[in-house]
């Protein structure tokens, strides 16, 4: 526990954070990987390079400082990073080298404003929070169903469309895959010729549990530097029928609810359908009275992904309902319902808009902004509203207020 002036320093700190959060860890990064370039394997360098590594942690850290004497409140939103920190291999020994360049950074950003008995109080708080941490990870570590990145073989790999394709993997040893909840991801470590470190990147599963392999779809980034992309171009380009990759056990907090029985709608675009149609699956095959609204946006027919497969499931139900949308529909595409963007309007026609819903959705940052806003204003409760997102919820609360 923490003594009470520990506390009054550190919620008094608040509104410094809200400030210079994002200096502050920008900061505690390059000390970091100065110090400890080897942790330059575990972190995505496309994430840090945009910011967005940042951005989460100083969230994370002005959520930890604002609820300091309450850090239960917190714990949903820890669970999601412990679920990342436990698909990269972050261990406990890593803690105090955090803890240690956090403390830095402050002191650095700050200068005389971070008195000793900030820096103190600070290094009380974090032990703590370290602990919390420590202990959900520790926990997780013991159901992840292997311990590290194990060896799977490359068994298929097959062209969904113009930008994503699917890479079936089976386990080297042959020993059974461990379970998943529809929607987890793995995460994939690589070795790249030419590259210093290794790079991990995680894609969500895109099949139902219960099979004999996994499988991830991944979309072909095309973007304007070494770090954009580098993975999913290696693995389009380079991987192959046979290639061995190496994975994580699968993780994430962001799952279908198959307790529930409430009518589900699955909204995605791009290839945020991924861990949709595995959602979508599963509700085919273990709750096939489950009411099912499934909605994808794409830019034409050619890059929509694995249509036929969910076409095929719809057809065999007399409960799931599909519409696919086309920003720009080509003369040959067929089936879709809509030409343009995913809007309110058009979403408050065809939605179950009632309590007894849950509304689950994945895709491009702006996309999930624009889904985010217009459930809100329809008037979805946030219990029923469940999605991926790179950073605390209120942050796509608050940008989705803007879109």
């Amino acid at each position: 526990m923490l003594q009470q002036r520990t506390i009054e320093i550190i919620k008094s700190t608040v509104p410094v954070l809200q400030v210079h959060g994002e200096a502050i860890t920008s900061r505690f990064y390059e000390m970091l990987f100065q110090k400890h370039p080897e942790l330059l394997n575990i972190f995505n360098h496309a994430n840090q390079k945009k910011g967005r590594q940042q951005a989460a942690l100083a969230n994370a850290v002005y959520a930890a400082a604002a609820n300091i004497d309450k850090l239960e409140t917190i714990i949903p939103v820890v669970k999601g990073i412990a679920y990342k920190h436990r698909s990269l291999g972050v261990k406990p020994e890593h803690y105090p080298v955090v803890g240690e360049n956090l403390l830095l950074a402050i002191k650095d950003v700050l200068g005389d404003a971070a008195t000793d008995e900030i820096i103190n109080a600070w290094a009380e708080a974090y032990g703590v929070i370290a602990d919390v941490f420590i202990g959900i990870e520790r926990k997780m570590y013991e159901n992840a169903g292997w311990e590290g990145f194990r060896p799977f073989v490359v068994t298929r790999k097959i062209e969904e469309s113009s930008v994503i394709t699917s890479f079936y993997l089976e386990p080297e040893d042959k020993i059974a895959l461990a379970k998943f909840k529809p929607g987890q991801y793995v995460s994939i470590k690589m070795d790249i010729p030419g590259q210093v470190n290794t790079h991990i990147r995680q894609y969500s599963l895109s099949d139902a549990p219960g099979q004999s392999s996994y499988r991830i779809s991944v979309k072909k980034e095309s973007g304007t530097d070494a770090v954009d992309g580098m993975v999913s171009v290696y693995l389009h380009e380079r991987v192959k029928e046979g290639d061995i990759l190496h994975l994580s056990a699968p993780a994430g907090d962001f799952y279908l609810n198959t307790d529930s029985e409430k009518h589900v709608v699955l909204i995605s675009g791009g290839v945020g359908l991924t861990p949709m149609v595995s959602m979508l699956k599963t509700v085919a095959s273990e709750q096939p009275e489950r009411e099912v609204t499934f909605v994808h946006a794409a830019i034409n027919g050619q890059s929509h992904a694995l249509k036929d497969e969910v076409r095929d499931i719809a057809k065999a139900s007399d409960h799931i309902t599909t519409h696919f949308v086309y920003e720009s529909p080509l003369d040959e595409d067929l089936g879709y319902t809509k030409r343009g963007y995913i809007d309110q309007a058009w979403l408050k026609e065809i939605l179950p808009l009632k309590d007894d819903a849950e509304y689950y959705f994945c895709g491009p940052i702006p996309f999930m902004q624009v889904i985010n806003r217009a459930l809100l204003a329809l008037n979805v409760s946030k219990e029923n509203i469940h999605f991926e997102f790179f950073g605390p919820a209120s942050d796509l609360e608050k940008e989705s207020i803007k879109a």
